[in-house]
């Protein structure tokens, strides 16, 4: 389909949704109720039509609530009809029970399109799905039900009458959900948010002329009805009607707009014991009733809202010390490991031992970047279980471990040569056995540390090292380098000790 095509069946529609709606609007000013009779049967069997189409055409995976709303439809029709051919004495309450019905399936279709599926964070949103639906069912008691049940005439009617507030408020629950969680902008989405506000302005206006409250003429009642069935067949016909109950995420800046809502909810709640200063006990009760359920769900989420606050502060404390593939602490939290264990460390000799895995770059390049990983974090594994508790491991970067221990020159030779005797064995690895050996570098400090002095233990140790990688002495201290038979000499032990082993 070209462009121009496309814009020529955009343009085709927009004329036929004006039109409709220039009809639905001049219905109610004719005279006699032919008119309205008749255009209320074109609206049935255009939505049905619409409804049809989009379902053969577009084929969603999710058909349940474009079924319930084209049930909706005729049982709109039905009871707007007997009131429209004043057959409303001999048929009553059949008419009444079809409108109960169509609300109540526009309502479930309504959960179905528009109720977030597959979050991360459910719970949260059902919590808020809650406040807002109870701060909505809070007003309409004050406003609609509680007036419905002082001007009621009979059991039945009241009933029926009463029932719409409720079925209204769960809609209007469902559609400020959707706007506060749904990041989506598809027009079919759209498009029945804008039925949904139409079906709720017609609600409220039967609700409050059958509280007494205002004097509507009927046929100017169901206009919105009319235009909300106008806009959810024009829903249908949309390509984007198949993907509306695709799962998204939702970010934290949609829990605020959220929080938003709920703040608003309760400044609207807070006005009710002025509003309904006259009520009756039955009302203060229900009122009372849903205000409490109303503050007590806030203070859930508050305290949600904390815990969540205070696990996100945590995770990225954490992170911003550990490195998340092997869990040692990073290079940042080994440079600020002076400051940090200052108290712990006072009047003690400190020593850094630089290690480095021997042939990591052959496995790297052999059997992927993956594996390399594993590798890592393995050999992670065998470091940290093989230093003490009061020792700061860290991986500085890449195959380059770090251990920082308060221990003196001898004790840290007997902790590297623990660390090299770690690696005597074979890594089990998804591509099989790897030997993997490792070269230590060490550098010792009898002053009090500093970040500068741990830079400069760092290069040393790293020199140290490296001159252990290449003569494959696996072991060297920084202040041997410059002896080269005592370093031999020392250096030599730990290199026979592996082979032995």
């Amino acid at each position: 389909m070209t462009i121009s095509e496309t814009r020529y069946g955009s343009l085709r529609r927009c004329v036929v949704l004006l039109g409709a709606a220039g009809a639905v609007l001049i219905a109610p000013l004719a005279d006699g109720r032919a008119l309205p009779f008749l255009l209320l049967i074109a609206i049935v069997a255009g939505s049905l039509a619409m409804i049809g189409y989009g379902i053969y055409c577009h084929r969603p995976a999710y058909r349940a609530p474009w079924y319930l709303l084209a049930a909706s439809v005729p049982l709109f029709a039905a009871g707007t009809a007997i009131r429209a051919l004043g057959l409303h004495p001999s048929w009553h309450p059949v008419d009444d029970l079809c409108t109960s019905a169509a609300s109540l399936c526009l309502g479930l279709a309504a959960v179905g399109w528009l109720q977030p599926h597959l979050f991360r964070h459910a719970r949260d949103l059902w919590l808020d799905s809650t406040l807002i639906g109870l701060s909505a069912l809070l007003a309409s008691w004050t406003f609609l039900i509680s007036p419905i049940l002082r001007h009621s005439t009979g059991f039945v009617d009241t009933a029926l009458a009463a029932s719409y507030p409720v079925i209204h408020a769960l809609l209007a629950t469902v559609l400020a959900h959707s706007l506060a969680t749904v990041v989506r902008s598809e027009t079919s989405l759209r498009l029945l948010q804008a039925a949904l506000v139409a079906v709720l302005v017609g609600g409220m206006i039967e609700s409050l002329t059958a509280a007494g409250t205002i004097a509507v003429d009927p046929e100017f009642a169901l206009v919105p009805q009319q235009w909300a069935y106008l806009l959810a067949g024009l829903a249908a016909v949309q390509p984007t009607m198949g993907a509306l109950r695709d799962a998204e995420d939702v970010g934290p800046h949609r829990s605020r707009q959220r929080a938003a809502m709920i703040a608003v909810a309760l400044v609207a709640a807070s006005l009710v014991s002025v509003v309904g200063a006259e009520l009756g006990v039955v009302d203060r009760v229900v009122i009372c009733a849903l205000l409490t359920s109303l503050l007590v769900g806030v203070l859930v989420r508050s305290e949600r809202a904390i815990a969540r606050s205070m696990r996100s502060e945590r995770r990225a404390k954490y992170q911003a010390d550990h490195d998340l593939l092997t869990g040692l602490f990073n290079r940042a939290a080994l440079l600020r490991a002076p400051h940090r264990y200052r108290e712990q460390w006072a009047g003690k000799p400190l020593c850094l031992l630089f290690i480095d895995l021997d042939g990591f770059k052959r496995v790297n390049d052999s059997y992927g970047h993956a594996v390399g990983d594993e590798l890592i974090a393995n050999a992670a594994a065998r470091i940290r279980r093989t230093t003490a508790s009061a020792d700061l491991t860290a991986r500085y970067g890449g195959d380059e471990f770090v251990v920082l221990a308060p221990r003196s020159r001898s004790e840290a030779a007997v902790l590297a040569e623990h660390i090299l005797g770690a690696f005597m064995r074979p890594f089990e690895l998804s591509c099989g056995e790897v030997p993997i050996t490792a070269s230590i570098g060490v550098a010792c400090l009898t002053t009090r540390p500093t970040e500068t002095t741990i830079y400069d233990m760092i290069r040393t140790a790293d020199a140290a090292m490296y001159h252990a990688k290449e003569y494959g002495l696996g072991l060297s201290f920084h202040d041997e380098l410059r002896k080269p038979a005592t370093r031999h000499r020392i250096s030599a032990a730990p290199r026979i000790q592996r082979v032995a082993q």
